[in-house]
């Protein structure tokens, strides 16, 4: 990116001839006879917004006596790899000898090599985070620091960090600095020589005049494209904000129905005499458009009209760049495109934009596996055959088997994403399972299908809800049984909501989560009845500095209508285990009953959690304490509460913290064990 200049020396009040210079950014003070410099990378389309490339769009004094010297193409010193280097083709002109930038040599160069410290003297109030950050990682004299030099390379070193910080100054609007560097002997107590830069940066150059050419095309969104170019007369002549000006407009320009727009490379034309600049830019908008069609390359993943059911604009909105990355996202978030390339295309008809779209599809078939190992539910292995497109668009199929110590399933799952409308799942289960744990034993079939709204890493939503319906018939024994099994025939609709005010889906940080269910359900076993489940949860995440967060939760639940007895056993609450009180076995806090001792759940449920996330870069730990309860109430008994405390560790990988906690009980019940252990992705809530 180029910065056109020119530069007028007025004498007697008139201008003399003016010199148009092409500058690229981060050009240095030309000099006649420089020479090229190796090692120069290609210019990257856009510059790092961390470390941008340090810009110059001043140029010296030229001296009408003496003839334009043209030097040949010349390169910039070696620079971090974050920060583009460039090559800059100019013409060298005399500066006055008040503005050139000096250095001392210190004594007679013997050749004995000495180790230094750098300071800048007289920038401390110009010197910000950028331009200490560009000095920083460009100065060679940063670069050899803490390494002996003998005093001809340091004072080559001073020579040139001079001419960085001239740049530096001019990027900044400070084009007459006064810049002595000298390496003096070392202060008393060091055994290292002081080189020191003496900084007079002198006045800023201000701005005189801003010309938008071209934007008068745009009519009545004239003013609001404006408004996206800050920079105005009275500014300083600051190149980092005429560039981020100019961006920000071609930014504006595609979001305002511009698709086509340029912004073409800034101009200043400075007068040294005056100090000071005007600003001329040449804006090509291109014609107003709004969208048109959606038109697809191929439609083996997508139809276009899917594609436009996920996209948040409709034929006839104004084009907005946005909007379009948008749906680049939603698409890659499908997990069934490699590639994609979205181009906007002239409709051809004076009004629209068509968009072009070509996905080539991903691998669709997965097979995944997983063995594992609970504490209070023994051993487990999950093996999972999944086709994501087997019902295009986006109606995906899996088969899963587990067999374990407590489980063996078989299901049949039907998964379409994006149904109807964009972020709507709809999901249908069919499975088979027997399941075996110390609270009951149930086999049971179940056959259900679910209307959903989601959230996702990618798109975190703040509203999730969740409506559906389920057939169950399940053939269970419990405690309450006495060793007798009982048939159920049940039928539930579930109904969830949730709010999502976190910042973050699996590593809160800060805000709140509230959420509600409830479930009407009819059970028939010897006769029917009905009751209705509820449960309302609910966490708060509070970030205490940069490393600490302290999260808090709450859960209740309660059962209206029915005695636990008639309801069947895998219906009921339960408490205990890595995402309930840790320190418990799974499902074993609560009333027990039988020659056993079993867990048989109950009508309500409590639970507390307070844990500390303290983090360390990558690694964390967090001390937990919880607490929960069962009761066969209508509401819990909070005086019977098990607590459960320890500690965990969490590491944060790409993707979402891992977490191991281990958990012990404070106050158990008989055959509760002294240490649990729990391992999974994401927090415990």
């Amino acid at each position: 990116m180029n910065i056109g200049l020119r530069t007028c020396r007025r004498i007697s009040g008139l201008p003399q001839a003016a010199l148009l210079v092409p500058l690229l950014l981060l050009a240095p003070a030309a000099h006649a006879q420089a020479e090229p410099q190796p090692g120069a990378r290609p210019v990257p389309d856009q510059p790092d917004p961390d470390l941008a490339p340090m810009p110059d769009i001043g140029v010296d004094w030229p001296d009408m006596g003496q003839p334009d010297i043209v030097t040949p193409m010349v390169e910039l010193p070696p620079q971090p790899s974050d920060a583009p280097q460039q090559a800059v083709a100019t013409e060298a002109m005399e500066e006055p000898a008040e503005e050139t930038p000096t250095y001392t040599q210190t004594g007679a160069d013997t050749g004995e090599e000495r180790r230094y410290t750098v300071a800048l003297d007289g920038v401390e109030e110009i010197a910000d985070a950028r331009f200490t950050s560009r000095f920083n990682e460009l100065s060679v004299l940063r670069q050899g620091e803490g390494k002996p030099a003998n005093l001809a390379q340091i004072n080559r070193r001073i020579k040139e960090d001079s001419d960085l910080l001239d740049r530096l100054l001019r990027a900044k609007g400070y084009y007459a600095a006064r810049i002595r560097g000298a390496a003096a002997p070392p202060p008393a107590g060091s055994d290292r020589l002081a080189v020191t830069f003496r900084i007079v940066p002198g006045a800023r150059y201000l701005l005189s005049s801003v010309e938008l050419k071209g934007l008068e095309s745009t009519g009545e969104r004239e003013a609001k494209l404006r408004a996206a170019f800050p920079s105005g007369p009275g500014d300083p002549v600051d190149a980092d904000a005429i560039l981020a000006g100019q961006q920000s407009l071609a930014v504006a320009l595609l979001e305002n129905g511009f698709p086509f727009g340029k912004v073409e490379e800034p101009e200043v034309r400075i007068d040294h005499e005056e100090r000071k600049g005007d600003l001329d830019i040449v804006v090509n908008p291109g014609a107003y458009r709004t969208f048109g069609r959606i038109v697809m390359a191929n439609d083996a993943l997508f139809s276009a009209r899917h594609v436009q059911r996920i996209a948040r604009f409709r034929p006839g909105d104004t084009y907005m760049a946005s909007d379009v990355e948008d749906l680049r996202q939603a698409l890659v978030a499908t997990g069934l495109v490699s590639s994609l390339t979205m181009t906007p295309r002239d409709a051809g008809d004076g009004e629209h934009v068509d968009l072009a779209i070509d996905a080539r599809p991903a691998p669709l078939r997965t097979i995944a596996g997983e063995l594992g190992y609970g504490t209070g539910e023994g051993y487990r292995a999950e093996v999972s055959w999944t086709h994501r497109n087997f019902f295009p668009p986006e109606g995906a199929v899996t088969l899963r088997g587990v067999i374990g110590t407590q489980e063996q399933t078989a299901s049949f799952t039907y998964r379409r994403n994006n149904f109807r409308r964009r972020d709507n799942v709809l999901t249908g289960l069919l499975s088979v399972s027997n399941i075996k744990r110390d609270a009951y034993d149930a086999r049971t079939i179940t056959l259900s299908g679910a209307l959903e709204r989601q959230t996702n890493i990618l798109f975190q939503k703040k509203w999730v809800w969740r409506i559906g319906g389920e057939l169950i018939a399940s053939d269970e024994a419990d405690a309450f049984s006495n060793g007798n099994r009982r048939t159920f025939l049940i039928g539930a609709i579930p109904l969830s909501l949730t709010y999502d005010g976190s910042d973050d889906l699996l590593n809160p940080s800060r805000g709140f989560r509230l959420g509600g269910r409830v479930s009407p359900e009819l059970s028939f076993q010897n006769s029917t009845f009905g009751y209705a489940r509820v449960q309302l949860d609910g966490s708060v995440y509070r970030p205490m500095n940069d490393r600490i967060v302290l999260a808090a939760r709450a859960r209740f639940g309660t059962i209206l209508g029915s005695t636990v007895d008639r309801i069947a056993p895998s219906r009921r609450f339960y408490a205990g285990g890595g995402a309930s009180v840790r320190g418990y076995g799974y499902q074993a806090i609560g009333p027990r009953y039988g020659p056993g001792d079993d867990p048989v759940g109950g009508k309500s449920l409590a639970e507390f959690s307070l844990e500390s996330r303290i983090r360390f870069g990558d690694f964390g730990v967090v001390p937990f304490v919880d607490a929960g309860n069962i009761s066969t109430s209508f509401l819990p008994r909070f005086r019977d509460l098990r607590i459960g405390a320890g500690l965990g560790v969490r590491y944060y990988s790409s993707f979402g913290p891992i977490r191991i906690d281990v958990g012990t009980p404070l106050n158990p019940q008989s055959d509760d064990p002294k240490v649990a252990v729990y391992v999974s992705l994401g927090q415990a809530f």
